[in-house]
């Protein structure tokens, strides 16, 4: 690209901090950023016309993990160590809910629910055996029991008759979430620019140069806050899996409201607008669902109107509107990787599918790290 006199010394001179990512987590590092160093230039590059990977792609669900998420958890990590993420994802949509506002990101406690398919009377028996602990474990974060098993009033087939309710679970509106981090970011003087993709960088002792698809130029301090991406940027610990999402066309006295997990959170659903909104099934095809590639498949896409067919919409005639992908950032741990990469480049990644929850806290302790 052909860059004139203006546009190197308004956009790429004498920058402070470049952030890679304009997702949940790269617009909360730039907002603490500003808060912490109010005169610093800082640039956030994206490679997507509109920020890519999982933020603008998500299903909008404000949940910190249902019953059978956690059972599983506590099996590889220490009960502190549980409490400690569900205190993180409690944190970080406290955080989100604070900087926006729940009008701005259209945040509504419905409740969340967990079905149980009919024939799983392992995962349901093990689930309502461990909710008195998990409860219990709970009680003094919540100072309330948080799972309890309620009958099926949503007309659901092929279930366990009674589903685990979880009244601390809500749902957002992912686009106006993302509209408004933007908006305030933008406010506060910190530029974006889009379609600018980081191919390489190479630190010096003062500084990072950056090479993206269209220029190159300097910046004193990165933050790379890619997720799912992160491997192509050499951070080996994250890798990239794909969510698939459908939803249909608006249905008539759609009676089902919350949001719903099924099949140890494998697929979720939610109501937005009169439609249901429906993903997962990356189980389906673990291998080929780690890719950066957005798009669909047949098999997982099947299971999905399977699902609506015959499970949650069983007696109600709908059509499928549109259907989309996401890439999230996963890994063997749970837990995220935020930390110092070298002198001057920083890096706030692996989500783990928890981005609605922890975004704002990550970009947070991104922001943190940088001296």
């Amino acid at each position: 690209m052909n860059l004139s006199y203006w546009e190197i010394k308004t956009w790429l001179t004498n920058i402070d901090f470049t952030i890679v990512g304009s997702g949940i987590v790269g617009l909360n590092c730039a907002l603490q950023l500003k808060n912490r160093f109010p005169r610093a230039k800082i640039l956030i590059l994206e490679k997507g016309m509109l920020p890519q990977g999982a933020s603008t792609k998500n299903a909008g669900f404000a949940c910190f993990g249902s019953l059978s998420e956690i059972k599983d958890d506590l099996k590889n990590h220490s009960e502190a160590e549980v409490l400690e993420l569900i205190k993180k994802r409690i944190n970080g949509l406290k955080l989100l809910r604070e900087t926006l506002g729940d009008n701005a990101i259209d945040y509504q406690n419905l409740g969340g629910y967990e079905l149980f398919l009919e024939s799983d009377d392992t995962l349901y028996n093990s689930c309502l055996e461990k909710k008195d602990d998990i409860n219990q474990l709970l009680y003094p974060t919540f100072n309330a029991e948080v799972f309890s098993f309620k009958a099926n009033n949503f007309d659901f087939k092929k279930i366990k008759s009674n589903y685990c309710f979880n009244p601390f679970e809500g749902q957002i509106d992912t686009g106006k979430m993302m509209e408004a981090l933007l908006i305030k970011v933008q406010s506060l003087g910190i530029k974006i620019l889009n379609n600018a993709m980081l191919e390489d960088f190479s630190e010096g002792s003062n500084a990072v140069k950056l090479k993206t698809n269209h220029f190159d130029f300097t910046t004193k301090k990165l933050c790379i806050a890619t997720n799912g991406f992160a491997k192509q940027l050499n951070i080996l610990e994250v890798k990239p899996a794909r969510a698939q999402v459908l939803i249909t066309k608006p249905i008539d006295n759609l009676h089902i409201k919350g949001t719903f997990h099924l099949d140890e959170g494998y697929y979720y659903f939610r109501n937005v607008d009169n439609r249901i909104l429906l993903g997962g099934g990356r189980n389906l095809d673990f291998k080929t669902e780690e890719t950066t590639e957005f798009g669909q498949t047949e098999i997982i896409q099947n299971k999905l109107e399977e699902l609506l067919k015959t499970i949650i919409l069983p007696n109600t005639n709908f059509e499928i509107d549109q259907r989309w992908s996401g890439i999230m950032g996963v890994g063997k741990q749970k837990n995220t990787v935020v930390k110092q990469l070298s002198d001057h480049v920083f890096c706030g990644v692996r989500l783990g599918g928890m981005g609605i929850a922890i975004g704002s806290i990550i970009g947070k302790e991104l922001a943190d790290l940088v001296e």
